[in-house]
């Protein structure tokens, strides 16, 4: 599938997605915002330092995290359980981790702790596409579902003070 068709794929409220990724390898950044930028994606942070994930995630806001787990100070998973405060339990928060480590056990742990999805490096290009889009789209859809569940409360609420008006 040619790069043409895979941006002709992404939707323009996708494009405008901020994605944060972490990995100790800057080879690896390159390649992926190379790739992000190719497809259309133009607000992306990335950190060769764990360390700096957590002030990352707070003054950028991302919508998607792509993180590798083998990382030297901070692991992936040692990342993941310091952002779980950080995000409420009902936000859909997708984190796809991209590592060397394939054993079931890794898989499990990362999402375990967080991770929406998991992939093993070297990792096909057009999966990632594919990943990245559909854990996108499923955020963008939650927050619209959020959106008209905060109109209906609101409606909800002015209909019940209505009500109760006219029972005085």
């Amino acid at each position: 599938m040619s790069i043409l068709k895979l941006n002709k794929m992404l939707d323009s409220h996708l494009k405008n997605a901020k994605i944060l990724i972490v990995d100790d390898n800057q080879l690896n950044i390159d390649l992926l915002v190379e790739y992000l930028q190719m497809l259309g994606f133009d607000s992306i942070q990335t950190t060769t330092d764990p360390l700096l994930t957590v002030s990352l995630f707070k003054s950028f806001e991302p919508d998607l995290i792509l993180l590798d787990l083998m990382m030297p100070q901070l692991s992936g998973y040692q990342i993941l359980e310091q952002l779980k405060p950080l995000i409420p339990n009902d936000v859909y928060w997708p984190v796809l981790v991209l590592t060397a480590d394939i054993s079931p056990t890794a898989k499990q742990q990362a999402l375990a702790s967080g991770a929406r999805d998991f992939l093993a490096k070297p990792f096909d290009f057009i999966e990632v596409f594919l990943r990245i889009r559909n854990l996108l789209e499923t955020r963008y859809l939650y927050q619209q579902l959020e959106k008209k569940n905060q109109i209906l409360e609101e409606k909800v609420a002015m209909l019940i003070k209505i009500m109760s008006g006219w029972n005085k």
